[in-house]
């Protein structure tokens, strides 16, 4: 399980690769983290803008436009802009409207570092597990790709893989993820991922990284949240420790991804009284209000740690 890089982390780890990066402007704090959960970490992601970039001012557009986002996909986009001249924008840090629903069958092969199967399905949040690269080229097949933008995409992915300790297959295209989509179109792929392995073959200096810490959720102040919380109005967030708990259950196919939001509501109670059914329990011992054996039994699977 590999934690999110922090922004500083992210931004040296691009340097040390040999990448010249523009701070774009409150990138550090440009996210959507309130929208749902940022990580833990599995892989990069490479993309195309569908835009122009052969000038300065055409740059600038995509690199805003990246940073935020439109009225049906607010931004930040992705956390890094790759220019044609190979210049890295960073418009993100946190999780980033760029990657979708996905394959589960694709994220369990960049998970287990094999080659990703044909995609087939959108069902997995792929916005929490990956960082994502937009590339600025028009994505019709005729636009080039400069060797000085192949160059950065193979330094940014082997950047990310370096600070993680992944190989180059932790690197995907959109179109290995998302059924439907293309980009980056144009690019050699097999030829690119040779070159972010062979690059991932020379170390480089970079930070150590830290150990990964598991999310720790309070069993006592989730206990509340689940005997207050859905007599009250709106969906308010008693406590953070819910949306950890939340997610699980939207990974574990319990909890519809629409009720992750917080609040520990009448659908969280559901869930997680199907979560105790499927571990054995019945009756008052199944009526979604957590146990610390199932609670647990939950954060073994999906990653996070209880306290009483």
């Amino acid at each position: 399980m590999a934690t999110p890089l922090s922004a500083d982390r992210l931004l040296q780890a691009l340097r040390d690769e040999g990448l010249t990066v523009v701070e774009h402007r409150s990138w550090e704090s440009n996210n959507r983290n309130h929208r749902g959960p940022w990580g833990p970490m599995h892989g990069v992601m490479i993309h195309h803008t569908v835009t122009s970039g052969d000038t300065a001012k055409q740059t600038l557009a995509s690199v805003e436009l990246c940073y935020n986002g439109h009225s049906a996909l607010p931004g930040p986009l992705c956390q890094g802009v790759i220019a044609k001249d190979g210049t890295v924008y960073l418009v993100g840090n946190g999780r980033a409207n760029h990657a979708g629903l996905g394959d589960p069958d694709v994220l369990r092969a960049v998970i287990n570092q094999t080659d990703p199967p044909t995609d087939n399905e959108a069902t997995v949040d792929g916005n929490r597990h990956f960082y994502g690269f937009e590339c600025i080229n028009r994505g019709d097949g005729a636009d080039p790709w400069p060797e000085a933008q192949l160059l950065a995409i193979e330094k940014a992915a082997a950047a990310i893989c370096r600070a993680h300790g992944w190989s180059a297959k932790s690197a995907i295209r959109h179109l290995d993820w998302q059924p439907g989509k293309v980009d980056p179109r144009g690019v050699d792929w097999p030829t690119l991922l040779a070159r972010i392995s062979a690059r991932l073959g020379t170390p480089k200096p970079s930070a150590p990284a830290p150990t990964p810490q598991r999310p720790t959720v309070d069993l006592s102040r989730l206990v509340a949240a689940a005997r207050s919380d859905p007599a009250k109005a709106g969906t308010p967030v008693t406590y953070s420790g819910v949306r950890t708990v939340e997610a699980a259950l939207v990974d574990a196919g319990l909890l519809a991804k629409r009720y992750s939001d917080g609040h520990f509501g009448r659908a969280t109670v559901q869930a997680y009284a199907a979560w105790q059914r499927k571990l054995g329990y019945s009756g008052t011992a199944a009526d979604g209000i957590p146990g610390r054996t199932s609670l647990t039994k939950l954060g073994t699977r999906y990653g996070f740690s209880v306290t009483a």
